[in-house]
């Protein structure tokens, strides 16, 4: 084959890849994002919950489902907050049969980032040490924005009331937050 009838057949093989790239790749992409019905179905359990737990006066949130996540929900909690600015509340639906609950505390206009900490290593001591002894555990992301959380698994079935006791739990995120001041900026928590 001379070099002018090889440009033609490299043409054909490109377009070739092309089209099964494009074409190959739009079903497995719609199988991934193919409905699951357990999934689904978790989600409107907790959509229900959400909804009217968040109308409680313990809990006085209202859930919006993402825009990003179809199986996300999120919340903001305000009232009744004294160290906080607010939490912001992300609930997840996961493809793991599990619910996860993250409470992001929003302090001095912003989230509470480990890296930015006064006292980095004292206050991740002090999340470890929150994990051990509070109904929620402690972590960081990773973009090391502090959080508590709550994780369900959904083996033994729905946990309707499970998820109201975390969602009225949340609030204490507040004090916790408080005894971590010292370690996030210098301050001391305001006495009650």
């Amino acid at each position: 084959m001379n070099r002018i009838t090889r440009r033609p057949l490299l043409g054909l093989v490109l377009s070739f890849f092309v089209c099964l790239f494009v074409f190959g790749a739009a079903p497995a992409a719609a199988q991934s994002d193919a409905a699951d019905p357990a999934r689904d179905a978790t989600r409107e359990s907790l959509r229900s919950v959400l909804a009217s737990a968040g109308q409680r006066d313990d809990v006085s949130v209202e859930f919006r489902q993402s825009t990003k996540n179809p199986y996300n929900f999120v919340g903001v909690m305000t009232k009744g907050l004294v160290n906080c600015d607010s939490l912001e509340i992300v609930i997840s639906v996961t493809q793991s049969a599990t619910i996860g609950f993250r409470v992001y505390p929003h302090y001095k206009g912003g989230y509470i980032n480990l890296l930015r900490a006064k006292s980095q290593s004292d206050l991740m001591m002090k999340l470890l040490y929150f994990s051990d002894q509070n109904f929620l555990f402690w972590g960081a992301d990773d973009v090391h924005d502090v959080f508590s959380g709550y994780t369900f698994t959904l083996e033994s079935g729905f946990p309707s009331d499970a998820i109201v006791i975390v969602l009225r739990s949340i609030r204490n995120t507040d004090k916790f937050v408080g005894q971590m001041r010292p370690m996030i900026d210098g301050t001391s928590a305001p006495s009650s």
